[in-house]
């Protein structure tokens, strides 16, 4: 086990995250019992990833609820069943309200995070005009559609299953700016717009990701592409570096996911 997963430097929470996954293919080899896991971000499915290569031959797949899907549950099949996307215990939900109004995922995700369900139990938030889609465990899919009548002060209606169309999985909104380097810490600051030590103090503290990596170097360069995602400030998408100011600083676009 922690020889598959060692290569992603995992902290303690995660080397029990695993363990949980291993449970599940052990379960599906040894009592031919199929388990689905609650929903997994990218640094999580990575890591049942890694745990997957010491269960050759045990089926499984990944699967978010539609194709492209960045939260995505695990289901690992017993030996006679095939691995199906419709087997997966998924409830989409769609929260209408008037186009006029404008809801954002922040909006959508506090108000599901009001109703003291955990985190892993919702899977992508798409938020088009008028519409926003859920994928929702099945365990707590019916709480959403009874109690949630309002996001934030906008009034919505509820209704298992998705509009048409599906908004857009992601919707950028794009930003400049200048830094000294491409240096991880001088990244951090002008996305985030914190002071280098402050930026620094969370690269340390493990709170910012490079391509769902934690990152604990605030040295790290930083490459055109690179998604970068500040706990509680967001996520961006680095653009390609362009001319130098009077004073050598780089200019720089990217994108922040909003």
């Amino acid at each position: 086990m922690n020889a598959q997963i060692s290569h992603l430097n995992p902290t303690e929470k995660e080397r029990s995250f695993a363990g949980r996954i291993e449970d599940l293919f052990v379960l599906a080899r040894e009592k031919n019992r199929t388990r689905f896991s609650l929903f997994l971000d990218e640094r999580q499915k990575r890591i049942a990833e890694a745990v997957s290569q010491g269960f050759g031959g045990v089926p499984f797949q990944f699967y978010g609820g539609f194709p492209d899907a960045e939260r995505v549950m695990l289901g690992v099949f017993s030996e006679y069943e095939e691995p199906d996307e419709a087997l997966f215990p998924i409830v989409p939900v769609t929260f209408r309200f008037r186009r006029e109004d404008a809801l954002s995922h922040r909006d959508v995700l506090g108000s599901l995070m009001a109703l003291k369900i955990r985190r892993e139990t919702i899977g992508d938030i798409l938020v088009g005009e008028g519409a926003a889609a859920v994928f929702a465990a099945e365990s707590v899919s019916p709480l959403l559609i009874d109690a949630v009548r309002k996001i934030g002060r906008v009034g919505v209606e509820a209704e298992a299953g998705l509009p048409d169309p599906l908004p857009k999985a992601h919707r950028f909104e794009a930003r400049e700016g200048v830094v000294s380097s491409m240096r991880l810490d001088c990244i951090v600051s002008m996305i985030a717009g914190l002071s280098r030590a402050e930026s620094e103090r969370l690269i340390r503290a493990s709170l910012v990701f490079r391509n769902s990596e934690p990152i604990t170097s605030p040295s790290k360069e930083i490459c055109p592409g690179d998604r970068i995602s500040v706990r509680e400030y967001g996520k961006y998408r680095i653009g390609e570096p362009g001319g130098a100011t009077k004073k050598g600083r780089i200019h720089l676009e990217y994108q922040k996911y909003v």
